[in-house]
């Protein structure tokens, strides 16, 4: 399964914007996928995911209320809208999909870099 992040850019603080991540060479179909980001210097931080076939939906504390993970199967396609956003938001953003632990998972998109002005 290939992983393609898009939907990154430039965003004033308090902005919204939807990340989206498409799979090509396979579906998400029994797969937990999931949103990571990583500033330099740090460690992958965990954002949300989802469990494709139940729809269950998982955020780290720091983005409940303001992130929401979707998907949409037809398209392939799962998303990520951030809404209110804020400095510390600002990192790459990867999708992930086949969850092996917390943090690793078999397939990994190329990420997308989201800046948040202030």
């Amino acid at each position: 399964v290939q992983l393609q992040a898009s939907g990154g850019g430039l965003v004033q603080a308090g902005g919204s914007l939807r990340l989206s991540c498409a799979a090509s060479g396979g579906t998400f179909s029994g797969y937990t996928a999931a949103w990571f980001r990583q500033t330099p210097g740090s460690e992958r931080e965990f954002v949300a995911s989802t469990v494709w076939s139940a729809g269950t939906t998982y955020y780290a504390d720091s983005v409940k209320g303001r992130f929401t993970i979707s998907k949409d199967n037809a398209k392939n396609t799962m998303y990520l809208q951030i809404s209110n956003l804020k400095s510390d938001d600002t990192a790459i953003y990867y999708c992930a999909a086949g969850r092996i632990s917390r943090n690793s998972y078999m397939y990994w998109g190329q990420g997308t870099q989201v800046t948040v002005s202030s």
